[in-house]
């Protein structure tokens, strides 16, 4: 999601060279290295068509060498999803993940037609199609090993995802925020104020809307929409929350407070100086994604 609110930039430390981030022991190796070539299972890329909505969404499965079954991620973009963060994908996949990216009803090429609360109804989609039998055994998926990480708008839709998730007697296994934005919050704004902020940010990848029905939908749902009445329901989940100077920084520093004060003691919270799209730290947010889902695997 392209933010309009203005947010003063902290001054970014200095580039470290190739050399410095190859030496660097914090580095997974999997951000610079491939794997070994298994003929038997190979790397793969599969499209898939997944029922959400009386519908099939479009998405693309990254799968790892290997028989498997794999840890399994499903990653969420934003609004509109310019930033799809696919180098993250291919990062985690070497890493032995498979990854389901998607898009969402109404949103780059999916059928239907966009709406917010679609997005939470499709994520739910996307778990229920990894936790079939068939699906799991074609793309070698670990359906018990099943993780969710978004980036802005799809930061919204893990944590409340990840919260429902954490209902169950077997949910989720760990999820991760990128700059998430509180679309509950956005709905405290000006209608005019916020429907220009939903134009701002590109309306040519979605169908069937438009800034004023967005944000219309967002004001009519304001206190569902808001992540901070779930903090209870997360407080047991394993949550990664990082955070960018784009001035969304805030909310998630409240969720990640009220989680820990409610006796949550699994959330990890970063904040990295770098704009909300992580334009100029993309090997940065590879090497701290992959170091949680390191430490998820071990502990699961």
């Amino acid at each position: 999601m392209k933010i309009w609110i203005a947010a003063a930039l902290l001054a970014l430390p200095p580039m470290l060279t190739d050399a410095a981030l190859a030496q660097s022991p914090d580095l997974p190796v999997a951000i610079y290295t491939d794997p070994p070539a298994d003929k038997a299972h190979p790397a793969a890329m599969e499209v898939v068509h997944i029922p959400s909505g009386g519908v099939e969404i479009n998405g693309v499965v990254y799968i790892p060498a290997g028989a498997g079954p794999h840890p399994t991620v499903v990653l969420c973009h934003g609004l509109p999803g310019n930033e799809k963060s696919l180098d993250l994908a291919q990062a985690m996949r070497r890493a032995g993940w498979t990854v389901i990216t998607f898009n969402y009803r109404g949103s780059w090429g999916s059928p239907g037609a966009y709406r917010f609360a679609q997005n939470l109804q499709d994520a739910d989609a996307v778990l229920a199609f990894a936790r079939d039998p068939a699906n799991a055994a074609k793309l070698r998926i670990d359906p018990k090993r099943l993780v969710i990480i978004g980036h802005s708008m799809g930061g919204w839709v893990t944590a409340l995802t990840a919260a429902k998730e954490a209902k169950k007697a077997e949910g989720l296994i760990g999820a991760a925020m990128i700059s998430a934005a509180n679309l509950g919050r956005f709905a405290q704004m000006p209608r005019d104020q916020l429907a220009a902020g939903m134009k701002a940010n590109g309306q040519e990848a979605l169908a069937g809307t438009s800034p004023e029905i967005m944000a219309d939908e967002l004001i009519a749902n304001a206190a569902a929409f808001d992540f901070m009445k779930d903090a209870p329901s997360l407080a047991a989940t394993n949550l990664l929350i990082l955070s960018s100077d784009d001035g969304l920084a805030p909310g998630t520093d409240a969720l990640a407070e009220a989680i820990r004060k409610g006796g949550g003691t699994k959330v990890k919270t970063l904040h990295v100086a770098t704009d909300h799209s992580w334009s100029d730290a993309r090997v940065r947010l590879q090497a701290e994604v992959l170091g949680w889902l390191g430490t998820l695997a071990r502990t699961n």
